[in-house]
């Protein structure tokens, strides 16, 4: 409803030293083909899930991902994970940047 361009399960191949290997991450969702979307139902967010979420920020070179939880009741709960230190603006703004 509100056009985010996305791609849902994208396969993301791994490479060592310039070759492709037979492994690959699987996020939940790329939306403008820059951030990854991780999406988790639990009762609390784990380091193993905040690892993973910064393993798929390394292998894709992307510097933003979401990391957003549907499970801690009663409201939901994300955390944004960079890359690298990003000027510190509300969530809000920075999706509509996104879309300039």
């Amino acid at each position: 409803m509100q056009k985010i361009p996305f791609v849902a399960q994208p396969e993301i191949h791994l490479y060592y030293k310039e070759r492709i290997l037979d492994q690959f991450f699987k996020p939940d969702f790329i939306c403008f083909e820059k951030i990854i979307v991780e999406i988790k139902s639990v009762s609390s967010l784990t380091d193993a899930h905040i690892s993973q979420t910064l393993n798929y920020l390394n292998a894709t070179k992307f510097d933003l991902a979401l990391l957003v939880n549907f499970g801690e009741y009663p409201k939901l709960i994300y955390k944004r994970i960079a890359n690298r230190k990003l000027e510190d603006i509300s969530l809000k703004k920075e999706i509509e940047s996104w879309t300039k």
